[in-house]
Parts: C-alpha cells; sequence; structure tokens
C-alpha cells in the first residue's frame, strides 16, 4: 500500500467518524432512533448542507440568548418573557405546566388570561427529579407574592403529574391559596401537548378546588 492509499482510507476513516458524531447527536432528538438518525444525517449531507448551516448557526444562537424568565421559568431571550410583562395579563391567576409546551398549548385555547409557572419537568423520585428539579421554591415564592389568589394546577394527567398536582396541592393549600385543578376534560394518561384546544379549554372552565 502506497502513501496516498494510505492517506485517502485515515481521510475516510476520519470522515465515518465525523458521520457517525452527526448522528449521535441527532438522536438527542424526541422519538429519533439510530437508524432516523442516520437517515437525516445523510439527508442533510447529501442534499441540503446550507440547511444544515442553517441549523447549526440557529442551535448555537439559541443555546447562547435563550434563558429562563424569572418570573415564570419558562423560555425567554429577555429577563421576562413577553406574557410575565404584559399589564393585560390577570395577575392574580397563576397556571402551573410542566413544559414550556404545556403553557403554549393552554395559550391556544384563549381561555386563560393570567400568568403561568413552568416547572420544567415533574416530580418523579425513580428518575431522581425531586422538588428541587422542579423549582418548588420558586414557585412557593412566586405564588406567595401577595397578588396571585388563585394557583391552577395545570400538570399532566399521568401518574407523575398527578403526584405532582397532589404534593403542589396540599403545600399551596396550607399557604392560604386557592388551589384549582384542570377538569377531566383532559383524557386521562394524556399529556397538554397533544390534547386539542377545544378540549382543553372545557378542562380550563371546569377546574375544580382541591
Amino acid at each position: 500500500m502506497n502513501a496516498r492509499d494510505g492517506g485517502a482510507r485515515a481521510a475516510s476513516s476520519e470522515s465515518l467518524g465525523t458521520l457517525d458524531e452527526l448522528a449521535q447527536a441527532l438522536r438527542c432528538l424526541p422519538g429519533v432512533g439510530p437508524k432516523a438518525a442516520q437517515r437525516m444525517a445523510l439527508h442533510l449531507l447529501q442534499h441540503d448542507r446550507d440547511g444544515a448551516q442553517r441549523l447549526a448557526r440557529a442551535l448555537v444562537d439559541a443555546t447562547r440568548s435563550i434563558q429562563h424568565c424569572e418570573r415564570c421559568n419558562t423560555f425567554t431571550e429577555g429577563t421576562l418573557c413577553a406574557l410575565c410583562d404584559s399589564a393585560k395579563r390577570d395577575s392574580s391567576q397563576l397556571c402551573v405546566v410542566e413544559t414550556p409546551a404545556d403553557l403554549l398549548m393552554v395559550e391556544q385555547t384563549r381561555a386563560y388570561s393570567g400568568l403561568y409557572f413552568v416547572l420544567m419537568g415533574r416530580l418523579s423520585p425513580l428518575d431522581g427529579i425531586g422538588p428541587r428539579e422542579i423549582r418548588l421554591e420558586r414557585l412557593l415564592k412566586r405564588a406567595t407574592d401577595g397578588v396571585v389568589r388563585e394557583v391552577i394546577l395545570a400538570t399532566n394527567f399521568t401518574n407523575e403529574g398527578e403526584a405532582t398536582a397532589h404534593y403542589l396541592g396540599e403545600l399551596l393549600t396550607a399557604r392560604a391559596l386557592r388551589v384549582t385543578r384542570l377538569a377531566r376534560g383532559v383524557p386521562v394518561g394524556g399529556e397538554l401537548e397533544y390534547v386539542d384546544p377545544g378540549t382543553l379549554a372545557q378542562a380550563l372552565r371546569e377546574r375544580r378546588s382541591l
């Protein structure tokens, strides 16, 4: 084997390693397995290198500029998100959701005009997610600011979501707050991100005290 062949094989090996690394990186997306990640990587390199560059730049920009809102904990580019900074929202109501995606779903119903707190998760001891991981101290401080009168627990109707709602409900009720829970218009085992807006709006209207 001459030097040229050896160099070509080394370059090919290095290229394969980079391709594998790209596919592995794409597997961090939900629902993307090894085969799908490999197809995505090959598609970007073969058909849309400009798109790959835009994706790379957008990811870098997002991770650098997006942070947590100081009041509600959702994602924002500023100190406060647009909802927390709006004078049109009802500051006496605080809706507690698990994720920013759930917040967006509640907003799409147009049935709620209060403010939010995003837990960024739900209690799940088996996964190592406890009160600290769902920003419990921040939530309690936010809910007991003297302005909030009602806390709406809009966690998902999964086992973990129900346990989270029960735990938060006891803590908040003990602080003389009115605590309500989404009505059962949302299917048991369902997640807010996948519930249609009409069903979610009905659940908000029929929320009940704990």
